[in-house]
């Protein structure tokens, strides 16, 4: 067995590698060896090959259970580089959320407004927490009965993604969208809205195409007014109805929380972490402003919470 087969100490300096990382590797099962009629570890020609795979996927941050699994072909060198460089790019994005926030707190210069900023960051430590926040917001704000793919649309322009790299403005953009929607009264009323039919009737036609059209032909440059009658005759058509003044003072009245400041704020922090020149939504706050207008209502205010 001597005559062709390698000791660890042997194995260990064709490979660079200390003894005790040798018998660790061994001990884990990670490679296989003989014994010899004394005892000793013993391993053949193929453990240098096998020793040399393991330190090389191990000095690019493999596991241990990633390299076994390689060695066992149960998956190939390439898909576990795939599975290490997506796991690393979260953990990147993580601390680049942290950087940039850490960068938002030594721009503010007076005691009172960094504890303000202070408080705002720590709600949203982390770009991937923060956005599954403004996710379960959504989905409880909307009606339970409305369809997954429209929301999913609206979720797509509604709640962006965390840039992987931001800077600490989008940070506190994004720490912004949150404070919104965690204020209680606003919270309150988004929920409790959904109890009422004129709401959940108005809810579901936002989430419809024709509105995003609509909405898309403001940001292009359409004023408003001159959509309006298009948009209301969506809504009336939806719920089979007619566009008459007492159904624009319905539809102005179900859409008060869409218009309200704190929506305003969402929208605002929305673009800044976009980047956009005009999101959907303040788009929509437009076609809103002219219904309200129109309708002549004087009851929504755009002050409130």
């Amino acid at each position: 067995m001597d005559d062709v087969t390698m000791s660890i100490g042997e194995l260990a300096r064709r490979c660079g590698v200390p003894v005790r990382t040798v018998r660790f590797y061994c001990d884990e099962g990670v490679l296989q060896s003989l014994r010899s009629a004394g005892g000793h570890r013993r391993f053949d020609a193929s453990a240098v090959e096998r020793l040399t795979l393991v330190r090389r996927l191990r000095a690019l941050g493999l596991g241990l259970r990633a390299v076994v699994e390689v060695l066992a072909g149960e998956r190939s060198v390439a898909e576990a580089a795939a599975q290490e460089r997506a796991a690393l790019d979260v953990s990147l994005a993580a601390l680049a959320w942290r950087r940039a926030s850490l960068r938002a707190l030594e721009g503010v210069a007076s005691t009172e407004e960094r504890a303000a900023r202070l408080e705002l960051l720590a709600a949203a430590s982390d770009g991937a927490t923060a956005r599954s926040t403004l996710e379960g917001f959504w989905r409880l704000a909307f009606a339970p009965t409305v369809v997954a793919d429209d929301l999913g649309m609206f979720l797509a322009v509604g709640v962006p993604r965390p840039p992987t790299d931001p800077s600490p403005e989008q940070v506190v953009a994004y720490a912004g969208m949150v404070g919104v929607v965690s204020e209680p009264v606003l919270r309150e009323r988004a929920f409790r809205r959904r109890r009422a039919d004129a709401v959940a009737a108005y809810q579901h036609t936002v989430l419809r195409g024709e509105i995003g059209v609509l909405c898309d032909a403001v940001r292009a440059g359409a004023r408003p007014a001159g959509l309006l009658d298009a948009y209301v005759r969506v809504h009336a058509s939806a719920r089979g109805e007619k566009d008459t003044p007492s159904f624009r003072r319905e539809l102005a009245g179900a859409a008060a929380l869409d218009r309200s400041a704190g929506m305003r704020r969402y929208w605002r922090h929305v673009r800044s972490v976009t980047g956009e020149h005009l999101t959907v939504g303040e788009a929509h706050f437009l076609l809103l402003d002219a219904l309200d207008g129109s309708a002549g209502s004087g009851a929504v205010s755009t002050t409130t919470s």
